[in-house]
């Protein structure tokens, strides 16, 4: 089946027509390769489990149009070109989902991992050109199908994330605790002292604890400097959804570039309630890298640029009186 006919056959798929219910077992079962690999998405390679499952609906629409056997092929790939493969899928998916992007405008070299696993020249300007189609294929796949087949995998990768997220918390406190001691404090009696259980942390999925929340410090002094590569838009609102996806309300403001309308911005300050958050988000290194929605983007603590100070104004030149006051 070529890709114009696979398309055909998406769009009469979507016409209702009676349906009757497949347990899950069954459902799971039908599903296994589909599972087995977003279990190494999200599980091997750690990444975002909502991202990944939007990864797996794409490649399993691909086949629906016609192109064989691609999760299959992805399952038999080494781990680190799964990962690169999951990039490619996420910017084919930025381009299905914004409908600023033309087929012109988008590259036919921005997906060379995905063109040789399915032998096709596919690249973006194909996902631009069959942006509805694709939006609605995609958004079944995903109600009907990857919702309900990777949902016990996704709440597991959830839960060990939020558990790394404690773990990882933890650590951080400690090194902190090592690098500045608290002051010793003159303990009471022993008699006079009453045991009070720690209150547990409050911390959930992708959020720093509430503790962490203020802002006290100078805004320059908890703000991450963010960059993005030229020639792949990042957008204000992607930037905003991603960090506060992963870390909670961990940003007070964001300031994009400012560039003139048919320019790109380059960079971003992105301003948090607190110190602890640049920590937590860099996790203890200078720089990190991060991928939104298909594109990278580097983040580095803001390093403000303070002014010189002001050089000392020369002294006045000598007043010499006129000779002819005769001093």
């Amino acid at each position: 089946m070529d890709t114009v006919q696979g398309l055909v056959s998406v769009v009469k798929a979507m016409v209702p027509r009676g349906t009757y219910f497949v347990p899950d077992q069954q459902f799971n079962m039908f599903h296994n390769i589909d599972r087995e690999l977003y279990a190494v998405l999200v599980m091997n390679l750690c990444r975002d489990p909502v991202e990944s499952l939007h990864c797996i609906a794409l490649w399993l629409w691909l086949e629906r149009v016609g192109f064989k056997k691609v999760v299959t092929k992805l399952l038999s790939l080494p781990r680190v070109l799964v990962n690169e493969l999951a990039d490619e899928a996420l910017a084919c998916l930025g381009v299905i989902h914004n409908e600023k992007v033309s087929p012109l405008s988008t590259r036919r070299n921005d997906t060379p991992l995905m063109q040789r696993l399915i032998d096709s020249e596919l690249a973006l300007p194909f996902f631009a050109k069959h942006r509805l189609i694709a939006v609605r294929g995609l958004a079944k796949l995903v109600n009907e199908v990857c919702m309900r087949a990777l949902k016990d995998i996704m709440q597991q990768a959830v839960e060990r994330k939020a558990h790394q997220s404690l773990a990882d918390l933890s650590l951080y406190h400690q090194q902190q605790q090592r690098q500045h001691p608290r002051q010793v404090q003159v303990q009471p009696p022993l008699a006079a002292r009453v045991p009070t259980p720690p209150a547990p942390p409050r911390v959930q999925f992708g959020s720093l604890p509430a503790a962490a929340q203020t802002n006290e410090v100078h805004p320059d002094d908890r703000t991450i400097f963010v960059t993005f590569s030229k020639g792949y838009l990042v957008h204000e609102w992607e930037v905003r959804e991603f960090f506060t996806r992963l870390y909670g309300n961990c940003i007070e403001s964001l300031h994009m570039q400012d560039v003139m309308p048919n320019e790109q911005p380059l960079f971003a300050r992105i301003v948090c309630h607190s110190p602890a958050a640049i920590e937590y988000i860099l996790n203890g290194n200078v720089k990190a890298k991060f991928t939104i929605n298909g594109k990278h983007v580097w983040a580095r603590k803001f390093v403000p640029k303070r002014p010189k100070p002001a050089s000392p104004a020369p002294p006045p030149p000598p007043f010499n009186l006129p000779v002819s006051l005769g001093i």
